[in-house]
C-alpha cells in the first residue's frame, strides 16, 4: 500500500477517536454516536490538509523532486541496465534504466531511456555527454515527448 495512503488513514482514525471523546465533553447533550459521525467527517476533511502541509516545500527554497527522462545513444549493445543505471548514480538519484530492445531478435539496439530527479538529469547531461563508456562515446540528452497516434 502506498505510505502516504496509510498515513491518512491513520490521520483520520486519530481525529475521530479525539472528536469522539472531546464533542460528548464541551457539549452534553451530544449522543455519542453523534460524535463519532462528526469526528470521522472532521477527520476525513483534515486529513488532506494536514498532509500537504507536512509535504509542503519548505520556504528555505526546497521544492518537489521532478523527475526527468534522458535519452542515451550510442550505447555498447553488451551494456546493461545495472551497469548504465551505476554511471549515471554517479550524478544523481536514478529511478529507472530502459535499453531498447529489437522485437523480433532480442538484441539490444544500442540506445535507451533514464529517469532520474531533474538536478541529477541536468548534471548528467552536463557531465556525461560526449564521454566514454564502455569504449563508446554517450550521447545523452533530454527525452522527446513520445507522440500517441
Amino acid at each position: 500500500m502506498n505510505p502516504s495512503f496509510i498515513f491518512n488513514i491513520v490521520i483520520a482514525i486519530v481525529i475521530a477517536v479525539i472528536m469522539y471523546f472531546l464533542l460528548p465533553i464541551i457539549s452534553t447533550d451530544i449522543s455519542i454516536s453523534l460524535a463519532a459521525a462528526i469526528g470521522a467527517l472532521v477527520g476525513g476533511v483534515l486529513t488532506p490538509l494536514i498532509y500537504s502541509l507536512i509535504n509542503s516545500p519548505t520556504a528555505e527554497g526546497e521544492t518537489t523532486n521532478e523527475i526527468s527522462t534522458l535519452y542515451v545513444g550510442n550505447l555498447p549493445y553488451r551494456a546493461n541496465e545495472q551497469a548504465v543505471q551505476e554511471y549515471f548514480e554517479q550524478q544523481g538519484k536514478v529511478v529507472s534504466v530502459r535499453l531498447m530492445k529489437d522485437r523480433r531478435t532480442g538484441k539490444r539496439k544500442g540506445y535507451g531511456f533514464v529517469e532520474m530527479d531533474a538536478k541529477g538529469a541536468n548534471k548528467a547531461i552536463k557531465h556525461l555527454n560526449d564521454t566514454s563508456f564502455q569504449e563508446r562515446t554517450l550521447k545523452v540528452r533530454l527525452a522527446k515527448d513520445k507522440v500517441e497516434d
